[in-house]
């Protein structure tokens, strides 16, 4: 399992297992890692744990997150990678039987190229141009009737571009995890679960819509026929035999 190892001036202090999904840091006791300085806020950051990938966020804290000595808000932890918060230093240790074997992919959304029953290139050089049409899609009901987790073992999940020069190009979601977005603009994650497929913000100040609503902080599960916008791209996700 991946962990955490908190220290101070070289001296370690703590090792943490990530267990959970969300691992919340701050001043607090009510945090998952209490470190009891006035240089941490109460509700520091966050590290949110899917499929052995981990998502740093800062809440806003006072004094700010650090990873690798750059300020971060939100953050795709790499093996090795050092937090500072003040004095303090949260090295993370990704899984060692799983380092270099990672089943998350970036995907940009102007790189997508047409789906075909070969190997699927998601990063293939693609024409620039992602400009977005004017037609308003029409939403999906909110309360649709999901599919059972049986049906979903037996389909996979597929997204489909609806707008901008890639049009119609399609991007299927074989892997547990696949990225989504713009780096350094728009980011979010879609992971294929035993429950369905989920749709989580992880990086950008506006977070990404599905059917016309923006997301929160919580990973949202994803219907047949959703309409979702990431990075002013607009795609279908879908199920697929």
């Amino acid at each position: 399992m991946p962990k955490l190892i908190l220290s101070m001036d070289g001296l370690v202090l703590k090792e943490i297992v990530l267990t959970k999904e969300r691992t919340s840091i701050g001043r607090k006791p009510v945090n998952d890692i209490q470190i009891d300085n006035l240089s941490i806020s109460g509700q520091h950051a966050v590290i949110t744990h899917i499929l052995g990938d981990a998502f740093l966020e800062d809440l806003n804290s006072t004094n700010g997150t650090y990873v690798n000595g750059q300020p971060v808000k939100k953050h795709v932890l790499h093996n090795n990678d050092v937090i500072e918060l003040g004095k303090y230093r949260i090295k993370y240790q990704s899984d060692a039987s799983t380092q270099g074997t990672s089943a998350t992919e970036l995907v940009d959304t102007a790189a997508l190229k047409p789906f075909d029953a070969g190997t699927l290139d998601p990063v293939e050089p693609l024409p620039a141009d992602m400009s977005t049409a004017d037609t308003t899609l029409p939403p999906t009901p909110e309360h649709a009737e999901t599919s059972s987790i049986g049906h979903l073992l037996e389909h996979v999940g597929v997204i489909q571009v609806l707008n901008g020069a890639n049009t119609g190009q399609e991007l299927e979601l074989s892997k547990s995890v696949t990225t989504l977005g713009k780096p350094g603009h728009q980011v979010a994650v879609i992971t294929r679960r035993e429950q369905g497929y989920f749709i989580t913000h992880v990086e950008g100040k506006v977070y990404p819509s599905v059917n016309g609503k923006q997301l929160d902080a919580q990973a949202r599960k994803l219907k047949d026929h959703d309409i979702i916008e990431i990075a002013g791209v607009k795609m279908e996700f879908f199920l697929r035999p």
